[in-house]
């Protein structure tokens, strides 16, 4: 399993990938491999409001239905819409090319509440 050091990681399994003003976001690799094969991504539209810890979309596997739960607020300026075509890029690539949304932060300060990779991988070793 990958976990690339330079990101930021939430409890509920997304990824953050600080680029200045603005942060990337998707799921990990831990998550897409709990989940199993992803057939189904919901995303929401550039320029919706999400806020931390709550749903922002869902991915559907074979197996369920997931929540996608924002690790920061703020406005959506960048949609992955390559998942509507090829959801499985979410198994085969969860940290290039399955990205789900950019986001420009409201509130900068949430960023220093997520996890290293250290601690994130802490956290999947006693689930």
């Amino acid at each position: 399993m990958s976990l690339p050091k330079e990101f930021k990681y939430s409890e509920e399994h997304e990824w953050v990938k600080d680029e200045g003003d603005k942060v990337r976001i998707g799921i990990t690799d831990f998550a897409q491999s709990e989940l199993g094969d992803i057939v189904f991504v919901e995303l929401p539209e550039v320029g919706d409001e999400v806020e931390a810890d709550e749903p922002f979309g869902s991915v559907e596997s074979v197996k369920t239905v997931s929540e996608l739960y924002a690790p920061v607020s703020g406005k959506v300026v960048e949609v992955n819409e390559e998942l509507d075509d090829s959801p499985e890029f979410v198994n085969e690539s969860p940290y290039e090319k399955a990205w789900m949304i950019v986001v420009e932060p409201s509130d900068a300060s949430e960023k220093d509440k997520l996890m290293t990779a250290e601690q994130y991988e802490e956290m999947i070793s006693e689930e």
